[in-house]
């Protein structure tokens, strides 16, 4: 039988700035799961970029403003734990709960739709509306733990819910189908390379937009094409020549990816790491007949799938580095620096 200690060590999110905002403690309580709720012992937690932009209050639209600076565009509750990539073993469970979870290997769904027994109106962002798996144990919805049979390590299995959860909803959204050219941008980071690999497995034909000393790492993942990110895409590719955008950079270059999209073209986004604010000239949308998909909130289908492509072994992870949870500033600036390909993961607890 588990003992479940009653203070745990994880790192809180305490207001809105830099990296001197997260504090690394030892005496955090341990939470305890509701009646419909299971804990989580975690092995390993994914970092995202969702996880700087929170914490700087990048989402708020009002001028850095602490009023609308969570995912939801709400104010944030400090102290929180970030963290909504992570892999653990289920310890505990609510009343409502098969007792029969506990000892599962779980993956957690990053968009949480249930929270304390209550359907939730609009969705929250696990770590970010709630506490999240930069700590040693946390509680959610058992609606949420999906339990996954892995040979892959705790670490690589805490490199897939965020990032590959949302590569799949782009490419649910926009109906990737074999018969696709797809073009994404971002390729490299933890998003873009789901997002090959995923498109792969559909069977499409996947141009990647990287730097060039990153194509040789995105080639063995099965890219068709690689483009430099500082191209100009129209002469490289030619108008016309797509019939998905799958884009996480928005930016200088967003024009060219509409001109680059066929008629009847579909163009899915869920970043903009190039900058948000972007000039859409509104005839090429309406003349090229043109469907846009923003994505965050996961179809209902989209998690399971995932769980499925990792078990039937068709997408393997990508972990460029692992840090203990106590280097978690050493891992953000690692991530800022942009340098690696895949996925940068927290080690916190062996199981």
């Amino acid at each position: 039988m588990t003992t479940i200690p009653k203070t745990m060590k994880g790192v809180q999110l305490i207001g809105h700035g830099g990296p001197e905002m997260l504090q690394y403690r030892n005496d955090i309580p341990v939470p305890v799961p509701t009646s419909n709720e299971v804990l989580i012992r975690i092995a390993a937690a994914g970092v995202n970029n969702t996880d700087i932009n929170t914490r700087i209050a990048w989402y708020s639209k009002n001028d850095g403003g602490s009023t609308d600076a969570s995912w939801s565009g709400q104010a944030l509750e400090f102290p929180r734990i970030q963290g909504a990539d992570v892999c653990g073993i289920i310890v505990a469970v609510g009343e409502n709960v098969e007792v029969a979870r506990i000892g599962q290997r779980v993956l957690i769904e990053p968009c949480i739709t249930e929270v304390n027994g209550r359907t939730l109106t609009t969705p929250w962002y696990y770590g970010s509306e709630c506490d999240g798996g930069f700590a040693e144990y946390t509680v959610v919805a058992a609606k949420h733990a999906y339990a996954v049979n892995s040979n892959f390590s705790d670490t690589e299995l805490a490199s897939f819910p965020c990032s590959y959860s949302t590569a799949e909803n782009m490419l649910t959204r926009a109906k990737v189908t074999a018969k696709d050219r797809v073009l994404i941008s971002g390729a490299s980071g933890g998003v873009g390379s789901a997002a090959v690999q995923l498109a792969k497995a559909r069977g499409a034909y996947v141009i990647a937009i990287t730097s060039p000393s990153k194509n040789r790492q995105l080639l063995e993942l099965g890219v068709d094409q690689v483009v430099a990110r500082e191209a100009d895409l129209i002469d490289v590719l030619e108008e016309n020549s797509v019939d998905v955008v799958i884009d996480l950079v928005a930016g200088k270059q967003w024009p060219q990816f509409l001109q680059l999209l066929k008629p009847g073209g579909r163009y899915a986004v869920s970043g903009a790491i190039g900058g948000p604010l972007v000039e859409l000239d509104i005839r090429t949308l309406y003349l090229k007949d043109l469907s846009f998909f923003g994505c965050t909130v996961l179809n209902p289908e989209v998690f399971q799938n995932l769980v499925n492509y990792i078990e039937q072994g068709k997408i393997k992870p990508v972990v460029a580095h692992a840090f203990p949870l106590q280097e978690i500033n050493a891992a953000q600036q690692f991530f800022l620096d942009k340098k690696h390909t895949g996925k940068i993961v927290l080690n916190i607890t062996n199981p």
